[in-house]
């Protein structure tokens, strides 16, 4: 096993990993000044003002829910990553227009092209509302009481807020396990059109080889634009829309970056879990991540086989192949830094250091002296179950899309507004265009096999034992032969009689919404079964997590990733393995070429020809670094995790160097536990970015856009 050392010295400035995922509208003085100490020259009011007065915060978007982005121009346009715009890019895509192959790119406004579903949203404020909350949750209170109250308060809360504007929408979310809550203001628009996209061979290069690795030369970009109706306001794509305006965009620095410059990012990070117990580490390292891992490389070695010899299965699977690929590979990597790293031991040290210390005093005895015992016992208690369901998830709600597809079908409501029906609708089109049931029967047969292996019985839904077993003594295969012979929900006729209301169809009694009808079931009954413990788990995660901030006082605490806005900094600057092997803090293009060579045969690393001529001038002209090559990617300390693809990286000055679009390999645990001297945040530089866009893409007119700072 590879050891990885402690970094002393990292010439020519020493880099630290720099833990945080900030509210930029509640920064503490000490957060502030060493921000500050670091390099940054810009005040907290130009980093977020609720006043509406300009600030770097006003250029970030949410981007689709699911990952982030930065608004770059005047009208409106948005920087993002390649793979958070590749669903888009890929719903655009047909055998004759392969936009994911060969790139798009819009000559004029008028080729923009829509996506119905996407949006993106701006913050337009965030307030602390714990003391309009906490007051009113009692601790005889269980979990569920507790989850009606904060509801109902919150619901007040909000209608507050949008009664007097209908286009803003309002979220109260919880922070510190439920120990805090902020209210959050944003505005969403609608109207979010594709304006430029690289070939996947730029977008994607690496593929999964590279995917979380370090160094890494993709150019994970794709560029789009806001549009908005009347007054700049949010609407539903028209025509007759124009580009948005914002209030603020952010400036764009060529003047590049060296190893020990401030660096900082914003944009919504998902999920972490860093006050996560000891037990609750080991359920997602030995459930949720080993039921990933094993069932998600069952489903994509058939989707990889079917892609490589089929472009119309290459097209119609690539994003869902793309989204399952990512956090499988992630899964990987946190099992094995989880277990090289000793983070479960190491946070069985520090519940060993809390215990102890509680047991000092005799309120905190009071408070808190059950907290890990109760913690240890309900884990147990559940695991089993827990795993089963990790197992069910993946299989079954995550599984087959003939079983997917029945589950929407069934929980389609006709009798919805009509927008919410159109949305609705487009979705189970969307996902009858992208499916073939070939393809999709031996996903269905693997995983329904993947299943009856790994779980016990008494977990299986009635299917295997009341129809596989009786009906087909025991072959899922034979089943799957009929299940997808017999069920009109293979094609989208039989959703189209859903849709009129045709009564000559009952959905119920399809095969495959028969199975669905007996999923739902089982997954009724898995709640069910680890209701008591899933409660106690999160109550006493609550109090653990309470505890541990009232310990270290001295310490200043941010709050696991919620999906809102956030900052984090830090420091550009590599790291170094106990091999004596320095890893460098940028890639160039260069390395381009040499691992075309290497990885020859490989197709993650093929390259077309046209776009390796260009390259191969090395004529970077003012996107260049100083010594001439042009920069592809480079490290920060910064602090990633998934929802961050697509964040803005900005120097001290508030100038954008990059986009924020993975972490490395070596610290694959970060959700759970940030490695200071390990974890990096990969970046794809801005300058990068706009030679392939000008000198490839033909865009210049889009560069022009830009507010460039040479």
């Amino acid at each position: 096993m590879k050891r990885l050392c402690l970094l002393w010295i990292l010439l020519p400035v020493l880099v630290w990993g720099h833990e945080g995922m900030w509210l930029p509208y509640d920064l503490n003085r000490r957060t502030q000044r060493l921000m500050q100490e670091m390099g940054l020259q810009l005040a907290p009011e130009q980093l977020y003002n609720s006043s509406g007065s300009p600030s770097l915060s006003q250029a970030i978007v949410s981007f689709g829910g699911f990952c982030s982005g930065v608004v770059v121009s005047a009208d409106g346009l948005v920087f993002t990553n390649h793979h958070c715009g590749f669903d888009a890019v890929q719903q655009h895509s047909s055998i004759e227009n392969d936009y994911l192959k060969n790139g798009f790119s819009a000559v004029t406004l008028q080729d923009e092209l829509p996506n119905p579903d996407l949006f993106v949203s701006f913050l337009v404020r965030s307030e602390n509302v714990t003391s309009k909350i906490l007051p009113y949750l009692q601790d005889e209170m269980d979990e569920h009481r507790r989850s009606v109250v904060v509801d109902s308060i919150g619901s007040v809360l909000i209608d507050e807020v949008v009664k007097g504007d209908s286009l803003l929408r309002a979220q109260v979310d919880a922070y510190y396990e439920g120990n805090a809550y902020y209210l959050s203001v944003y505005k969403d628009y609608y109207d979010v059109r594709l304006v430029y996209a690289p070939p996947s061979s730029i977008g994607k290069f690496g593929g999964d080889t590279d995917n979380w690795v370090w160094p890494r030369h993709t150019g994970d970009f794709a560029v789009f634009r806001i549009y908005a109706g009347k007054d700049n306001s949010p609407a539903v794509y028209s025509p007759d829309n124009q580009p948005y305006h914002p209030s603020f965009y952010a400036p764009i620095s060529l003047g590049g970056y060296a190893q020990g410059d401030y660096c900082m990012t914003l944009g919504f990070p998902g999920t972490t879990h860093r006050y996560l117990s000891s037990f609750g580490i080991k359920e997602r390292m030995e459930a949720d991540n080993a039921a990933m891992i094993e069932v998600r490389t069952a489903k994509q070695k058939i989707w990889k086989k079917a892609m490589k010899h089929s472009d119309a299965l290459r097209l119609q699977y690539a994003s869902k192949y793309a989204q399952s690929a990512n956090y499988w590979k992630n899964s990987i990597g946190m099992n094995k830094a989880i277990k090289e790293l000793k983070v479960i031991e190491r946070k069985q040290a520090q519940e060993a250091l809390l215990s102890a210390w509680i047991n000092q005093d005799a309120t905190r005895l009071s408070k808190y002296a059950s907290v890990i015992c109760s913690l240890d016992s309900a884990y147990a208690l559940r695991f089993e179950t827990a795993r089963a369901m990790a197992y069910f998830g993946e299989c079954f709600a995550n599984g087959p899309e003939l079983l997917t597809q029945a589950l929407a079908v069934l929980n389609f409501d006709t009798e919805a507004d009509s927008a919410q029906v159109a949305h609705d609708a487009r979705e189970i089109w969307e996902t009858y265009k992208n499916f073939s049931p070939k393809v999709d029967k031996e996903v269905f047969i693997a995983l329904l096999t993947k299943y009856r292996q790994e779980v016990d019985s008494s977990y299986w839904p009635d299917t295997y034992q009341g129809i596989i077993d009786k009906k087909y003594k025991g072959s899922i295969r034979r089943y799957a032969d009929d299940v997808y012979r017999t069920s009109r929900l293979v094609t989208p006729e039989a959703f189209k009689k859903v849709l009129s209301q045709d009564t000559t169809y009952v959905v119920f009694e399809d095969p495959a919404a028969a199975l669905a009808v007996d999923v739902l079931v089982k997954y009724f009954e898995f709640t069910q079964q680890m209701a008591e413990a899933s409660e106690i788990i999160e109550y006493n995660e609550r109090l653990l997590n309470a505890a541990l901030r009232e310990m270290e006082t001295e310490k200043s605490f941010y709050p696991d990733a919620n999906s809102t806005l956030r900052l984090s900094f830090g420091m550009v600057g590599g790291y170094e393995l106990c091999n004596g092997k320095t890893c460098s803090y940028r890639t160039t293009v260069k390395g381009i070429f040499e691992k075309i060579k290497k990885y020859r045969g490989n197709h993650d690393f093929d390259v077309q020809p046209s776009v390796q001529a260009l390259l191969k001038r090395t004529d970077f002209g003012r996107y260049a670094d100083s010594d001439g090559q042009m920069n592809v990617c480079f490290l920060t300390d910064n602090d990633i995790t998934g929802g961050n693809s697509g964040s803005g990286m900005f120097n001290g000055k508030g100038l954008l160097i990059g986009l924020a679009f993975d972490g490395n390999w070596e610290a694959m645990s970060g959700d759970i536990v940030f490695e200071p001297h390990l974890q990096r945040c990969i970046g794809v530089d801005i300058r990068y970015v706009l030679y392939l866009m000008e000198n490839y893409g033909n865009a210049k007119r889009l560069v022009n856009e830009l507010n460039i700072v040479q």
